[in-house]
């Protein structure tokens, strides 16, 4: 969008998997003037389209500039990201001191995959007693090898020039994810997450496919709103939480569900 508006050349690099699961999110950007070209190495998702747009942009150091809308890569991608998504918790404050007379919530819950919008969501909390949790892919299951959980199984690693937890074997080869997800479906974690699982200072919980699917249709059914997968994985935590009556409880739907309505027809709740 704001290469549109600039007159700028726009290529996106996507995974080829991703390509054929967010169909409508690459037509969008193919009607915006963008060049959306499909990476088919690896298992064709997120990590080896962020392979290739860092070669691309390493290979054009002149007339390219690499943007990344999560909070991986080297640094200052992270922090830029969090950053500029700290307008999250900006609006939480405000809307939370005008409905309940304060500003902070008991809880905040958000996915993670590289995690820009749970970063956003807890950015003006980090020193605060406020409890956050965080939503990862657990897949088809953490035991089941075809898993994002990269908390709950990744070791300390580089991934995209940042030092932060990866999922890899014994050799500290890169395991390819798995997640129904393609915003989820990442072998590594924004350091900021990392950092903070490994002072627990955040909740982590694995959410797996099938109740990510279950809360998408709970919440569409009881609220009218269809939420992206990645945030369906948010709302797959609730259940595995326990709530007082009078917490206040504040959850990010991250991204709206049209992209993912073919994935979603091919289950049935």
């Amino acid at each position: 969008t704001v290469c549109a508006l600039m007159n700028m050349e726009c290529i996106v690099y996507m995974g080829k998997t991703d390509v054929e699961r967010q169909h409508i999110n690459v037509e969008k950007m193919k009607m915006l003037g963008a060049t959306v070209i499909p990476v088919t190495s690896g298992n064709m998702t997120l990590k080896d389209a962020t392979n290739e747009a860092i070669r691309d942009w390493c290979c054009h150091p002149a007339d390219t500039y690499y943007i990344i809308g999560s909070t991986v890569g080297p640094h200052p991608y992270p922090d830029m990201v969090a950053r500029l998504q700290s307008v999250i918790s900006e609006e939480i404050k405000k809307q939370l001191a005008e409905k309940e007379g304060r500003d902070y919530p008991d809880y905040l819950i958000a996915c993670v995959g590289g995690g820009s919008n749970a970063a956003g969501t807890i950015y003006h909390y980090l020193d605060e007693r406020v409890r956050i949790v965080l939503a990862e892919a657990g897949g088809k299951g953490i035991e089941t090898g075809q898993t994002a959980a990269t908390i709950q199984l990744g070791k300390m690693g580089i991934i995209h020039g940042a030092r932060t937890f990866v999922i890899q074997d014994e050799d500290g080869q890169i395991e390819e994810p798995y997640s129904i997800s393609a915003g989820l479906d990442y072998p590594g974690i924004g350091p900021i997450h990392a950092n903070l699982a490994s002072q627990h200072r955040a909740t982590v919980l694995a959410v797996n496919d099938d109740e990510a699917i279950e809360a998408a249709y709970e919440l569409t059914k009881l609220e009218g709103i269809i939420p992206a997968l990645e945030s369906a994985h948010a709302l797959g935590a609730l259940k595995k939480l326990k709530f007082n009556p009078e917490d206040v409880v504040v959850l990010t739907v991250s991204g709206r569900g049209d992209k993912d309505i073919e994935t979603y027809l091919k289950f049935t709740i």
